[in-house]
């Protein structure tokens, strides 16, 4: 029997939420298109992440390049540090990420951290061969997971695709300084695309060279470090792998609260606190539980050469176990020090007369995971049918419209129906194809929250029936009234039973 994975790839590809790139031309690992309802979905969980992280916080937005030139990234240290293990096999000639292999032989996490002759050890010891082939494999070697390009007609300037989007809000710190009145705290926040030059990519959206991030950096003064908007979230329970449980090798998670886990140390700031309760509510309202959600601390082999404390935001899978969609970084002021030096320019603020360099928290979320997660914990399947039951305010499309059958003027009907729909800003699909069963199971294979279908009874007394995806229920309403109704709804504001009576 096909995997999760598998199941939801294969509904991904009929019904355009996602399909490998490239594909008249064969393919090429490591992309991925989305169609309509993937790009709709994508684009409602970036949303939702302003309403969580941008919003509510006031804070200022960039949209700067993709590609920066060599120096940016010798400065802040990626040119030196942005490598991977790789191994190559000696029949095939293909290319493996080594800390990769490693993992799926033995069931190890963070092999990455282990270090080179811990790698070198382990692929010898475990007797690990090339998975396409099973040839043998080749002594690692670093690997820059950076695309590299020319600038410049004549390409006399080396310039590489950014990896990740921090190094723009550092190197435009004084512009947001300045727009922030310069006062302290002052955040940045970027969404966008970035490329890393994976080793071997897998797993459809979750390892691709190409993806989007949604990344903020906070600046504050090491020196006033507290976060006014803590006790938002200073309750959130949250389940925490710190660096001394991760040391220990102890699986069992720590069961405490945000406010508990910064008291006892264990997240060094207020501000990578607060974030880190935003960031499991986030991930809540996108359908995911608790239960299945963690933080995982780095130990300091594995973290990043810019921070002094990283948690991933995990959440499990049923498909391929924990899967981080998160990173929440103290880079305190490793970023503004590094640019200062390797461009010569000012990267402080000024505090009683004085001028220092600010500290920075980072949370950093993929896009394309979040989507995946949403999509794999949403999945169902019913009486032979598939159903996405993804939350109300990020599915693709909101109301489903469908006339009973195609004639008597109730496709002229439906039609405005849906007009007034979309008129009102609500997300529509209308849809006359084949019986109402298969358009109700296209519908739930959508993700549709709401179907609304017109029959004759609507000629006489203006009212529709509307069915509700989860549960399957029906109710009849008029349509005088029922945009405002569905808005409420959809925002959460009622419930279902509210929009109708009983069929």
């Amino acid at each position: 029997m096909p995997n999760a994975q598998d199941t939801i790839a294969a509904i991904a590809k009929r019904r355009g939420y996602y399909w490998p790139s490239y594909e008249i031309y064969g393919g090429l690992s490591g992309y991925i298109t989305y169609g309509d309802l993937g790009t709709k979905l994508k684009r409602n969980i970036e949303c939702t992440w302003r309403r969580y992280f941008t919003n509510h916080q006031n804070i200022l937005e960039l949209d700067a390049p993709v590609i920066n030139p060599a120096t940016v990234f010798e400065a802040s240290g990626h040119l030196e540090n942005f490598k991977e293990y790789s191994t190559e096999c000696t029949s095939c000639g293909r290319s493996f990420r080594v800390d990769h292999l490693i993992e799926e032989k033995t069931g190890l996490e963070t092999v990455e951290a282990m270090g080179g002759d811990a790698i070198l050890r382990l692929l010898r010891e475990k007797g690990i061969k090339c998975p396409q082939c099973g040839g043998a494999l080749r002594d690692p070697v670093m690997f820059l997971t950076m695309f590299k390009t020319e600038i410049g007609a004549t390409g006399g300037l080396t310039g590489y695709a950014r990896p990740e989007a921090a190094q723009s809000m550092f190197i435009n710190f004084k512009r947001g300084y300045q727009h922030a009145r310069e006062k302290l705290p002052f955040a940045l926040a970027q969404v966008g695309k970035v490329m890393r030059n994976e080793i071997s990519p897998r797993r459809g959206p979750t390892r691709v060279r190409e993806f989007t991030i949604m990344e903020l950096e906070l600046f504050f003064d090491p020196q006033d470090p507290n976060c006014p908007m803590l006790g938002e979230v200073v309750d959130a329970p949250i389940r925490l792998h710190t660096e001394e449980m991760e040391a220990a090798e102890e699986n069992t998670p720590l069961k405490t609260t945000i406010g508990a886990a910064l008291e006892q140390g264990h997240i060094l700031t207020e501000w990578g606190a607060y974030f880190m309760g935003v960031s499991r509510l986030f991930v809540d309202h996108l359908g995911i539980p608790a239960e299945r959600q963690r933080f995982r601390a780095h130990l300091h082999e594995e973290r990043s050469h810019y921070s002094s404390q990283t948690y991933d935001h995990e959440v499990l899978l049923d498909s391929i176990g924990w899967l981080e969609v998160a990173g929440h970084a103290y880079r305190t002021d490793y970023d503004l020090k590094a640019h200062q030096r390797g461009s010569g320019h000012d990267m402080t603020a000024l505090r009683d007369g004085t001028r220092f360099t600010p500290h920075v928290v980072e949370p950093s979320f993929g896009l394309d995971r979040l989507f995946l997660a949403a999509l794999e914990i949403s999945y169902e399947r019913r009486d032979k049918r598939n159903i996405f039951t993804l939350p109300r305010d990020i599915a693709p499309y909101q109301v489903s419209v469908f006339p009973l059958v195609t004639k008597d003027g109730l496709t002229e009907r439906a039609g405005q129906v849906h007009e007034a729909f979309q008129g009102a800003g609500l997300a529509t699909f209308y849809d006359e194809g084949g019986s109402v069963g298969r358009r109700y199971a296209r519908s739930d294979e959508a993700g549709t929250p709401l179907a609304v279908t017109v029959d004759y009874t609507t000629l006489e007394d203006d009212t529709v029936t509307v069915r509700d995806r989860d549960s399957w229920g029906q109710v009849r309403t008029p349509t005088h009234d029922l945009t405002e109704k569905l808005k409420a709804y959809l925002t959460y504001g009622i419930d279902f039973g509210d929009l109708g009576e009983p069929v």
